[in-house]
């Protein structure tokens, strides 16, 4: 393990380059397209801050592209908080990102699903 700080907020953060598997990084999605302002490893928080971004971007979109765009990490099961969900008055509130990999909707008015408004 390596102590590092955060590229963009300076923060101390343990990287663990000689085993990626085993690093906390390992553990989001890859969808963040490389970046030539990333200079070296980002916090959870500024990493999930960037992807949060490039997904705002993405939710600009088509509904199409963005489905297409979310089809390859529906085997993810893993749920990310400020990720696939938020905390708000004990409740898990998903995001548009959880419903856009599930990739339907299930009827039930969630909040955040993309597909509601078709």
């Amino acid at each position: 393990m390596t102590t590092l700080a955060c590229s963009q907020c300076q923060a101390t953060l343990t990287c663990n380059v000689d085993n990626i598997n085993a690093c906390w990084c390992n553990e989001l999605p890859a969808i963040l397209p490389l970046d030539s302002t990333t200079t070296s490893c980002l916090c959870q928080v500024c990493t999930l801050e960037k992807i949060n971004t490039f997904l705002n971007t993405l939710y600009q979109r088509p509904l199409k592209e963005q489905v297409a765009f979310a089809k390859p990490f529906q085997s993810n099961a893993n749920l990310i908080e400020r990720l696939d969900y938020e905390m708000q008055n004990g409740y898990m509130v998903f995001s548009r990102w959880f419903f856009l990999k599930r990739g339907n909707c299930c009827k039930n008015n969630c909040k955040n699903c993309p597909y509601r408004k078709q």
